[in-house]
């Protein structure tokens, strides 16, 4: 039995009317969900306000209510707890509840524009073949041990991660790695969590339609540093000038590493192939089945997050070379006619052009490049025509196309990425707004050996259109396609 008052350690009160002595039964914040004894958390949200839902949760059974402002009036038999922040108090409660997951395992949290999915997805990979049990909270899956769930978001609710973690406890899990997005942190989402790391990747313009400004954004990530304790390390890319911002507060230990400059961990690119990078870290050659200049900053903080986390450095370079490409992340398969099909998730600016850069880099010039690209609905607008001048620039031929429109009209998102394209690479551009017929017409135009490149949906096996989600996956789609037209 858990009482009231066990679940609020650590939680700022403002005020406690009723009896914090009372047993609860769940934790809930939504109130469709409550149920006789459950503690109901009036969360402000982005879209709705859960002190709307105060009287719904208090219909239905609850034992108390956490929120920021007390209802005007009180039901006899409920706790009203008053907190300043519901949010912070919500994963608090949560991480109480769950008896503090966190802190029965090493929890390392990856953070950043890019590549937060594949270092990850890589080190979960890696320990798992070391021996070790292992979680996973990412973007494509979370995975308990060797159990998988289906991801909803990039950081789930406070309440779900507790809860996975909770069961990653149950499985004697001993270290868990989770991507950070600055929503899950300015959400409060992670707070009550014990890390055991921090990685920071890059950052490059994404999410302004939800940050007010790109120092708002920047300052988010940071703020994660911050509250690193000082058992923690704080592992960041110093090639990154945001990387040394990261650092600045932080009391956790601090690491860096790079490909352009000083740095406690460095890599070499002595190799760059469709088939894998040769590098050098730290004086160790190794071959890894990764791809492009990119990866190799993710195989670098992969091997660095290794050897903190106590493996030896032989231990880490040998798995490294084991570990294979993230489903949606640098994708590819050739065709029989040996055209080279590409997905990646590539959906910022800055992600994009490292794709379109890599693959310029590998070829031979002799063959085209056919990008395939969209941005998402009710997302950031800003970096439409950014996407648009890139995948002009960088690509032979480039067709814009819908990626999940979500309630936007698709042809007003597609006319809002033209804006971009410079007026000598007009001829190179096609708009399709259906995602399927844009695909088949880039297999159509691809001769052999020519490259196509599906960016922006990944790991996505679906579309979003006005509220609908209708099964798509982009690497299933060319496949198909291209063996069809193989015939």
């Amino acid at each position: 039995m858990i009482l009231l008052k066990d679940i609020l350690y650590k939680v700022t009160l403002e005020s406690v009317t009723g009896n914090p002595n009372v047993p609860v039964n769940n934790i809930q914040f939504d109130s469709r969900l409550v149920g006789l004894n459950d503690v109901f958390v009036a969360v402000k949200g982005t879209q709705s306000d859960g002190h709307a839902y105060i009287k719904n949760a208090e219909d239905q059974g609850a034992i108390a209510i956490i929120c920021e402002e007390m209802p005007s009036n009180f039901v006899n038999g409920i706790t009203y707890v008053q907190t300043s922040d519901s949010a912070r108090a919500l994963a608090i409660i949560a991480s109480n509840y769950y008896n503090t997951p966190s802190e029965n395992l090493k929890l390392v949290g990856i953070t950043g524009t890019n590549g937060k999915t594949t270092i990850a997805t890589l080190l979960y990979q890696l320990f798992t073949k070391a021996g070790f049990k292992t979680g996973l909270l990412s973007t494509v899956k979370v995975v308990v041990a060797d159990k998988e769930y289906p991801a909803t978001h990039t950081t789930p609710d406070s309440l779900t991660i507790n809860k996975y973690l909770s069961e990653m406890n149950e499985a004697g899990v001993e270290y868990c790695f989770m991507e950070v997005s600055s929503h899950g942190i300015h959400q409060m989402r992670t707070e009550g969590l014990h890390f055991a790391g921090g990685i920071f990747t890059n950052l490059t313009h994404d999410h302004l339609d939800y940050h007010s400004s790109f120092s708002e954004y920047r300052d988010v990530k940071k703020s994660f540093f911050d509250n690193l304790p000082k058992t923690a390390f704080a592992l960041v890319n110093a090639d990154d000038r945001n990387g040394q911002i990261m650092l600045q507060n932080t009391k956790a230990k601090k690491v860096t590493y790079a490909l352009k400059s000083f740095a406690d961990y460095r890599a070499q690119i002595l190799e760059n192939q469709f088939s894998g990078l040769l590098l050098k870290v730290n004086e160790q050659e190794v071959w890894v089945k990764l791809i492009g200049s990119f990866n190799a900053y993710n195989v670098l903080a992969i091997y660095a997050a290794s050897e903190l986390l106590g493996l030896s450095q032989i231990e880490a370079l040998q798995y490294l070379s084991e570990l294979t490409s993230v489903s949606g992340r640098f994708q590819y398969l050739i065709s029989a006619k040996k055209i080279t099909a590409i997905v990646d998730y590539a959906h910022t600016p800055d992600a994009l052009k490292n794709v379109l850069e890599t693959i310029n880099d590998i070829r031979t010039k002799n063959e085209n490049l056919i990008t395939v690209v969209g941005c998402g609905g009710d997302r950031d607008r800003t970096k439409r025509p950014v996407m648009g001048k890139i995948a002009a620039a960088l690509s032979s031929k480039v067709i814009f196309t819908s990626d999940n429109p979500r309630s936007e009209n698709p042809e007003t998102i597609i006319e809002e990425i033209e804006k971009g394209v410079e007026p000598l690479d007009y001829k190179k551009t096609l708009a399709i707004t259906s995602r399927k017929q844009a695909i088949k017409t880039a297999c159509q135009l691809a001769e052999e050996n020519d490259i196509i490149l599906i960016a922006g949906k990944g790991h996505e096996t679906y579309q979003e259109i006005m509220g609908k989600r209708t099964d798509f996956d982009d690497y299933k789609i060319v496949q198909e396609l291209l063996i069809e037209l193989n015939k």
